[in-house]
């Protein structure tokens, strides 16, 4: 797969449709590789007329993976002493923005899940000129009153990496399980190919861990997303886990003329059953 350099990093991305084509970049989430968003999604988004970008964010994938920072001290973040946080997710903006110069993108139609919408939402605060249109899925503002993750999900974020390559495609499977949708499950089978392809590609819980003190140490975004004036749309599962569907109540309200998409029995996944839901919001949003 091709790379860029942005921001001093290493991006690894890959592309779907037509390069004349208006722009989509597709950020993805905390540990999640841009292999997390399905051939098929990234396929019928280019059907529509974009032509569409995934990439590894910085610490994940085949992107650069920041192996000399120092190991982030959890406890003391949470507490509000962010010294150990090697980075924030204005870090991350940037490193997209760098990839649009790039590319040679001027502006580009944003869709970001988990943490890649938060990403999302740092960009269009912080480069309000580069993103035509913004989709935020699954994500959250920042404000520590909303969003909150159940205990069992959140002890994912914390949970110590697994010995060998077995045991974390059994620890992958059963963590995906837990998060994704009830109404809309994925078969244990496609988990566990979908973990096994992640698990060769690349593997560095202590990267996660950098991902995760970037979030907290970033704060609430909530006053920056007052001033967001770009077509907005939120997706959000009514049963997420993860990130508590509040999340996608206070990301709405937070945007001016933002468009609400709450998707009844969603957990925290893109389950193949709502890709035409997805594309249909997507385009509808950035087409306005």
């Amino acid at each position: 797969m091709p790379n860029v350099q942005s921001n001093g990093l290493r991006l690894e991305y890959d592309s779907f449709g037509n390069p004349s084509d208006p722009p989509m970049v597709l950020i993805m989430g905390l540990g999640a590789q841009m292999i997390s968003w399905p051939v098929a999604f990234c396929e019928m988004l280019a059907e529509k007329g974009y032509y569409v970008v995934r990439f590894d964010n910085r610490d994940c994938g085949l992107s650069t993976h920041l192996v000399d920072a120092p190991a982030p001290d959890v406890a003391a973040i949470l507490g509000g002493d962010f010294s150990t946080a090697s980075y924030r997710l204005s870090d991350f903006a940037d490193d997209t923005a760098g990839l649009f110069d790039a590319l040679g993108f001027t502006t580009v139609h944003v869709v970001g899940a988990s943490m890649g919408g938060m990403i999302a939402q740092q960009l269009v605060i912080d480069h309000p000129d580069r993103v035509a249109s913004l989709c935020s899925i699954m994500s959250t503002t920042g404000n520590p009153n909303v969003g909150q993750a159940t205990p069992e999900a959140l002890a994912l974020l914390t949970r110590p990496a697994a010995p060998n390559r077995d045991a974390a495609i059994e620890s992958g499977v059963a963590a995906l399980k837990l998060i994704g949708s009830p109404d809309f499950p994925t078969p244990d089978e496609v988990l566990r190919q979908r973990t096994a392809n992640g698990y060769d590609r690349s593997y560095d819980p202590p990267a996660g861990l950098r991902q995760t003190a970037a979030i907290v140490a970033s704060g609430d975004r909530t006053e920056g997303l007052h001033g967001v004036h770009v077509p907005t749309v939120v997706i959000h599962g009514t049963k997420d886990p993860l990130v508590n569907f509040s999340g996608g109540e206070a990301t709405v309200a937070a945007i001016p003329g933002a468009t609400f998409v709450p998707i009844t029995g969603m957990g925290h996944d893109l389950p193949d059953a709502l890709f035409g839901t997805f594309v249909d919001a997507i385009v509808a949003n950035a087409k306005a």
